[in-house]
């Protein structure tokens, strides 16, 4: 039953995937020295997620439309999973890493995480 349930939620979750790929609107467009600046200041950003996770999804579509391109961590391959864990205290996706200054900060949800970007970055 567990196998099954599991099956289904990838299944979903990849149709999920293939239309947010379909339906993606254009992204932000910016100068060359604010897409550069932009590119600079994400650095110290990773994004730990799994490809089918709906909220997985729903982040990295504003990340797309905020012409974010951060580095995306599979948490469901190693040495992702036991970063995320060790680090971040749990396996809970998505989490977006933010280090800055030597300080890093592990911050979950897809609305928290949709928020800081669009604060940070709009």
């Amino acid at each position: 039953m567990k196998l099954l349930i599991k099956l289904i939620r990838n299944l979903l979750g990849s149709i999920i995937a293939v239309i947010d790929l379909i339906t993606r609107g254009p992204k932000k467009t910016r100068t060359p020295e604010a897409q550069k600046k932009i590119t600079h200041e994400i650095q110290g950003l990773s994004l730990y997620q799994f490809f089918a996770c709906p909220f997985c999804i729903k982040t990295r579509r504003v990340m797309h439309k905020l012409n974010l391109p951060i580095i995306r961590r599979n948490a469901s391959k190693s040495p992702y999973r036991e970063q995320l864990l060790a680090e971040g205290g749990k396996i809970q996706t998505p989490c977006l890493r933010i280090e800055d200054g030597g300080k890093v900060e592990w911050l979950y949800e897809s609305s928290e995480i949709i928020k800081y970007l669009e604060k940070r970055f709009s």
